[in-house]
């Protein structure tokens, strides 16, 4: 969510800071993922609030993508289709774009993504759906005009 990984990494150490402070408390929690998860989205979201660098995930390094049997043509054009898929996040609304990550990115499911979130599992489902429309459209729009320039 931050977009680099010193900040997600200060994020991290600064979770673990609040765990290890009020360890008697997080001892007591019945779900320690869904509050450790919404904490450190709460603290990327206020990081990116603060004024830092509005960078998002790599998503081409959030998955295993690499294939040796590719040419370097597939590559690149694999490259560029995930740099695309980049950008075209990080213009989603916040809710769409955070939900999508979880989803997508993190592997968590609907209600998981609920609880972190503080939303309905209708809102979340919703925004997923939304997020995955604007990118289909996005994507269909780029094939479309790729193709009128051959």
């Amino acid at each position: 969510m931050v977009g680099n990984e010193f900040d997600a990494e200060d994020i991290m150490q600064e979770l673990s800071i609040k765990i290890w402070k009020r360890r008697e408390q997080f001892r007591e929690l019945e779900n320690k993922e869904a509050w450790c998860m919404t904490v450190a989205r709460n603290m990327a979201i206020d990081k990116i609030r603060a004024g830092k660098k509005r960078e998002y995930i790599d998503v081409s390094t959030a998955y295993d993508l690499s294939d040796d049997d590719k040419n370097p043509y597939e590559k690149l054009a694999s490259n560029d289709t995930m740099a695309m898929l980049q950008k075209w996040m990080a213009k989603l609304p916040e809710n769409q774009r955070s939900c999508l990550h979880l989803r997508e990115i993190e592997s968590m499911t609907y209600k998981e993504i609920a609880e972190t979130c503080d939303m309905s599992l209708e809102q979340v489902k919703s925004n997923i759906f939304r997020a995955r429309h604007i990118l289909k459209e996005m994507l269909t729009k780029s094939v479309m005009k790729q193709r009128s320039m051959l």
